[in-house]
């Protein structure tokens, strides 16, 4: 089936908005921080986010988009896909939430970035195997890295150290959703994984923080941006968009999201990057989009190759 180029560019331009949201959001956790601390946010956050979905749920619910490998689908099945990538999402946010506190919302987000490249690293894990374009692109992003976060003293610093950890978290992540997502829905899914998420967190910030309802009150508009927004309009943007767009060409536009993160960094905390660090940062933006054109380049190869036998 031959995709339109009005329906192309509207998905595009919906993983533009996705990336941008995305972005912004790390501006939004990091001010959550001047409110409360790092897990109530998240439990909070996580919470809406799965809320936000619930109509979601219901009207897919009602048009019956369901796809036909899910009508035998239990809900033990959901459950269980449910706690495996929540628990991902709690360590890989955990981390995140944390390691913002002593970090930039653009470092964090360039950083956090970095899964684009450990997926198809990990891949190997699974023997599958990388071509040259990710590992080029791995080296780019490592030695973007290095002047990103790595001072002169040899030393990286907490909170760049947390959120590396946290992007390792997100990787795994990433693959477990792939491995999951033909197993049960999508959106139920998310869901699922959101209230995982919201739970733990919960159940950390009941013992190891004080949880302060006026803190709540005062960091609503974070908190607001983060869950809503963050997690629940822009993983539904993400969906959508993702009928129409390529998987390897969404990626490439997503990836924004960490351009977006410096740029809202700057434009609303006023966080400044020095030379050595938007170097970095630019070293890590064309590790990701190397990678990324690469794997879309061999897609495109091995579907000619197919075509062509046919």
């Amino acid at each position: 089936m031959k995709i339109s180029v009005p329906d192309t560019f509207k998905a595009d331009l919906l993983l533009l908005i996705t990336a941008i949201i995305w972005g912004s959001a790390f501006v939004a956790q990091r001010a959550g921080m001047d409110h409360m601390e790092p897990f109530i946010f998240n439990a909070v956050r996580f919470a809406l986010g799965a809320l936000t979905l619930l109509p979601v749920i219901w009207y897919r619910e009602k048009k019956g988009l369901v796809d036909h490998f899910l009508q035998n689908n239990s809900t033990k099945d959901l459950f269980k896909a449910g706690l495996i990538t929540g628990l991902l999402l709690f360590l890989g946010s955990s981390l995140q939430q944390t390691g913002i506190v002593y970090t930039t919302a653009g470092k964090a987000g360039f950083i956090t970035g970095l899964y684009v490249v450990i997926v198809p690293v990990l891949g190997l894990i699974w023997r599958q195997r990388p071509g040259s374009g990710v590992w080029m692109g791995a080296v780019l992003a490592v030695l973007g890295l290095y002047f990103l976060t790595i001072s002169n003293g040899l030393r990286i610093e907490l909170g760049d150290f947390l959120v590396l950890l946290c992007a390792f978290a997100y990787a795994l992540h990433v693959l477990a959703i792939g491995w999951l997502v033909t197993r049960v829905d999508c959106v139920k899914l998310a869901a699922a994984q959101f209230v995982v998420t919201s739970v733990l967190s919960f159940a950390v910030a009941v013992v190891f923080e004080h949880i302060s309802f006026s803190a709540l009150v005062e960091g609503a508009v974070p908190l607001l941006y983060g869950g809503v927004m963050s997690a629940g309009v822009a993983f539904t943007l993400q969906i959508v968009a993702q009928r129409q767009a390529p998987p390897a060409h969404a990626a490439i536009i997503l990836s924004l999201e960490s351009v977006f993160a410096v740029m809202a960094g700057w434009a609303i905390l006023g966080e400044i990057l020095s030379g050595r660090e938007i170097a970095g940062c630019l070293l890590m933006f064309s590790g990701m989009l190397c990678a990324q054109l690469y794997s879309m380049k061999r897609s495109r190869t091995k579907v000619d190759k197919k075509e062509k036998d046919i």
